[in-house]
């Protein structure tokens, strides 16, 4: 029987990896952790805590806004909106509140899906 224990990574397909990294590292302020560069892939994952965001490029595997959404939790969500603005980035869902927490969706360069996400104190 498999028994799943946790989620390793997320990742998303991009298709300019120095683009892509510009965007995770300048706007969204990710330290990458691995970076693999080899011949046929090219692989960055930026750690938090036992989890994993992972952008990578390789043939055959492409961007999309349907695809699995990692959901980043922010310390300060007005100002996070406030920072993404400023940087021009795109949004696909305004900030909605939900009874439980905040949240918006933005467009990483490729038109992956991300979500911006801070709860609501208990």
């Amino acid at each position: 029987m498999l028994k799943v224990v946790e989620i390793a990574f997320c990742c998303y397909a991009v298709t300019d990896m120095a683009r892509a990294r510009r965007f995770y590292e300048s706007v969204l302020g990710l330290k990458p952790t691995t970076i693999t560069d080899l011949p046929d892939a090219k692989w960055v994952e930026y750690e938090f805590g036992p989890y994993a965001l992972s952008i990578g490029s390789m043939s055959g595997w492409n961007p999309s806004p349907d695809g699995c959404t990692v959901a980043l939790e922010v310390e300060d969500f007005d100002a996070a909106i406030a920072h993404l603005r400023a940087n021009g980035v795109k949004f696909r869902a305004e900030p909605f509140p939900t009874p439980v927490c905040h949240m918006a969706f933005i467009y990483d360069p490729d038109g992956n899906t991300i979500c911006i996400h801070k709860r609501k104190a208990k």
